[in-house]
């Protein structure tokens, strides 16, 4: 039997596999029609990761935000002279290539490098803008790391996956670098002293330092060529017609010098924004990221013990085929992280259908906790006496009768308490989605934190408002087992 589980599950994943594989290549062997579809469409859509202050972040000006920045004003410019309207949609920053690669967007923008790396996965245009490199020091380190060779042997904070993270691995002896995932963690990494530097882009690193007096800033030392380290927008390989169109967009912003002029709009939206970091100024977010966590637990619920029920009942069914395919849904889903299956349905499936990024969340995660609310089900199921069984049998039931009326009933009543720690989960683990860009708790936090400057308030409030939602969830769920256990 586990032979022949095991068969499923590898035909599974070839399954999945080839038709991703084979959705991208196809996709990959059409013929240019970038800037064809954009202007058919009338839209040009743009993903980029808005927690980047000065090239994109959001304001928020009389309770309403936005997303600007340099780098949105250039997209706008790049949109302007297609003869179409830009669409903004966000997500983290390490999932901008995938984006344009599974086709979701158009380009990405948010002050990328074309690495030699990252241009064997996507097309780019010409360099927007260069900025140079520094590194960002608390004050109080200002004597100890004067220039960048006073970081011989220190720790060095990057984001993943960027310039900044190869150029301290490769330029600065005996550091030990540490890569996180957003800036402004590695903000709050500096300032609690977990690393000694961190290696930014010089516009951000200004920002910071104008914004938070105990930071400070030191040149890079790096001597680079700036055609090939600045910032420049990607694009799907093959883009060709939509690459070149981009790039006569570059040349005026060039020619007459607007992003200077952009970086000046830029630093007068990051003063609205510093004007009152107070947490109450920012609770529409909090409240929209809450809406958010808890419509998806909700939704995730629902279909969780749908799908659980329906697995539940194929495990105890005659059928092989039935019980094989419902053991390795539940070990495949089971054996690999929830981060990775939102992933894959966004981007993955999202090959061949294009799925919303909060309808791709909430897909996701139904369908994980479907896995594990099945095996709930099923121990519950179990832990219902034969006898039970027997006495419905005598009655005269059938066995979908028997199931419905009389065993399920009571096995949910006996993994009441395994269920609301599952919803209680739910809402929890349901902060993976802000990964594709879905306006969670989790996200709309790291949002406050860029735009504010404040690295620690924001992830108090965070943290207290995950508490409330699962103390009154439990408290809700607590009720109903009592009278669950005073009608039994």
């Amino acid at each position: 039997m586990e032979k022949k589980v095991k068969a499923i599950i590898q035909v599974i994943i070839m399954f999945v596999t080839l038709l991703t594989v084979g959705a991208i290549a196809s996709q990959a062997s059409a013929a240019d029609n970038s800037l064809q579809k954009v202007k058919q469409r009338g839209e040009l859509i743009m993903v980029t990761s808005p927690d980047y202050p000065p090239y994109e972040f959001q304001v928020n000006k009389g309770g309403k935000s936005r997303i600007v920045g340099m780098d949105i004003d250039v997209a706008k410019k790049v949109a302007k002279d297609l003869g179409v309207k830009l669409v903004i949609k966000s997500m983290n920053f390490d999932s901008l290539l995938v984006a344009i690669q599974t086709g979701k967007a158009d380009m990405a923008i948010g002050g990328i490098n074309p690495t030699n790396e990252r241009r064997q996965s996507v097309d780019f245009s010409d360099i927007y803008y260069s900025g140079g490199q520094s590194f960002l020091i608390n004050a109080k380190d200002v004597n100890k790391f004067k220039s960048v060779k006073n970081l011989r042997g220190a720790k060095i904070g990057a984001q993943t996956g960027t310039l900044q993270y190869g150029l301290a691995k490769k330029r600065i002896p005996g550091a030990t670098v540490k890569g996180m995932d957003k800036s402004t963690d590695l903000v709050l990494a500096l300032k609690t002293n977990k690393i000694d530097a961190l290696g930014i882009e010089k516009p951000s690193a200004e920002a910071y330092v104008k914004n938070d007096p105990t930071l400070k800033m030191i040149p890079s030392g790096y001597h680079l060529n700036k055609n090939d380290v600045g910032a420049a927008i990607a694009f799907k390989k093959g883009s060709n017609s939509l690459v070149n169109a981009v790039n006569k967009s570059i040349v005026q912003i060039k020619k007459q010098h607007l992003t200077d002029k952009y970086l000046a709009s830029a630093g007068k939206y990051m003063k609205v924004n510093t004007v009152n970091t107070s947490m109450f100024h920012y609770w529409t977010y909090f409240a929209k990221g809450v809406e958010y966590t808890i419509l998806i637990s909700l939704v995730a619920t629902f279909f969780g013990v749908l799908i659980g029920v329906i697995l539940a009942l194929m495990r105890f069914s005659k059928q092989k085929l039935f019980r094989g395919l419902a053991i390795s849904y539940t070990e495949f889903i089971r054996g690999t992280p929830l981060m990775v299956q939102v992933m894959f349905v966004y981007f993955g499936i999202g090959v061949v259908i294009n799925i919303p990024a909060l309808i791709s969340g909430m897909i996701a995660v139904s369908l994980n906790s479907g896995a594990y609310v099945a095996e709930i089900i099923r121990g519950g199921i179990n832990s219902v006496e034969k006898g039970q069984t027997e006495a419905a049998e005598s009655l005269g039931l059938t066995k979908g009768d028997m199931m419905r009326y009389v065993i399920l009933p009571q096995a949910f009543k006996n993994i009441w308490p395994a269920l609301g720690n599952e919803f209680i989960s739910l809402i929890k683990e349901s902060s993976i989605v802000s990964i594709i860009g879905v306006t969670d708790l989790i996200y709309q936090l790291n949002i406050v934190r860029a735009d504010t400057y404040r690295g620690v308030m924001p992830i108090f409030v965070a943290m207290v408002l995950y508490f409330l939602m699962t103390f009154l969830l439990t408290r809700l769920l607590n009720y109903y087992e009592g009278k669950m256990k005073h009608a039994g």
